[in-house]
């Protein structure tokens, strides 16, 4: 581990990101802590994760809404007629772990979750930009159940089409990998993806899962439900998921703003059913 990074002293390590290494970092002047993204060019290739650096920061350091993970710098160590082959990205620091690796089977608690995620997702909307790779190791999740997504390197603008297939294979939208336009609707599919995976601990199968020929199509009506596979996962927002997965954009949620409302309607039941 680097003593220190860009004038920046490394105080532990967080993990691994596409190209990129994670740190625990202070300023030595004020002596505030920050998380901070590392990345070193090793390959020609490799000029993508600068590229997503610069994307994440360039849309990152305009959050307002608390469930989004706001960027403060960027720096390189490039120079007048010199490629940069090192990269920083210097953020908030959040005191949590992965929707991956957090408890899972508390669907009380991961409904609560799944709302300041849509409302963060909103925000992000609301801005004109999609997030395009939502998934549990993009969500943290503190010890009093706060919300944070972060990695936001592959967003891209609304209603644009992507140069090549991007997203994660467990929770990929077929619009994306048809390389269709990106919408709002692409990270509801992406979030009820999320969403499945953490209350089943299964993968839904998309169309990139399964393959990628042109004649390939998901059949909506042969995937289990949530509650198919875990009892304990309340019939509504077993359907719901089930709605925000289906293959055809225009039959899911409209935005994240229905999204979340309908969860809060699940959560009014669920609490109801508690008292």
């Amino acid at each position: 581990m680097p003593k220190e990074i860009f004038g920046y002293e490394v105080l532990d390590f967080i993990g691994e990101g596409a190209g990129s290494l994670l740190y625990v970092v202070t300023d030595p002047v004020d002596r505030q802590l920050y998380a901070l993204k590392h990345v070193v060019r090793r390959k020609e290739k490799d000029v993508r994760f600068f590229e997503q650096i610069q994307t994440e920061f360039e849309i990152s350091r305009q959050f307002k809404h608390p469930a989004l993970r706001r960027c403060l710098l960027s720096r390189d160590n490039g120079g007048f007629m010199r490629k940069p082959t090192e990269v920083m990205l210097l953020m908030e620091l959040f005191d949590g772990v992965t929707l991956e690796h957090s408890v899972r089977g508390d669907s009380k608690g991961l409904v609560d979750v799944f709302i300041q995620v849509a409302q963060g997702l909103g925000s992000l909307h609301s801005l004109g930009y999609i997030h395009c790779d939502l998934k549990p190791n993009n969500i943290l999740v503190s010890p009093d159940n706060h919300a944070k997504i972060i990695d936001f390197g592959q967003c891209a603008k609304a209603g644009s089409v992507k140069e090549r297939i991007q997203g994660t294979p467990d929770f990929i939208s077929p619009e994306q990998v048809r390389r269709d336009p990106v919408t709002t609707r692409t990270d509801v599919f992406n979030l009820g993806a999320t969403m499945y995976w953490t209350l089943t601990g299964r993968a839904i199968p998309t169309l990139f899962t399964l393959k990628r020929e042109e004649n390939s199509f998901l059949v909506d009506a042969r995937i289990m439900s949530p509650r198919d596979i875990n009892p304990a996962v309340p019939e509504p927002l077993s359907n719901l998921i089930m709605e925000c997965v289906r293959t055809n954009p225009s039959k899911r949620p409209q935005d994240m703003s229905d999204l979340a409302r309908r969860l809060e309607v699940v959560q009014h039941g669920m609490n109801r059913q508690v008292a």
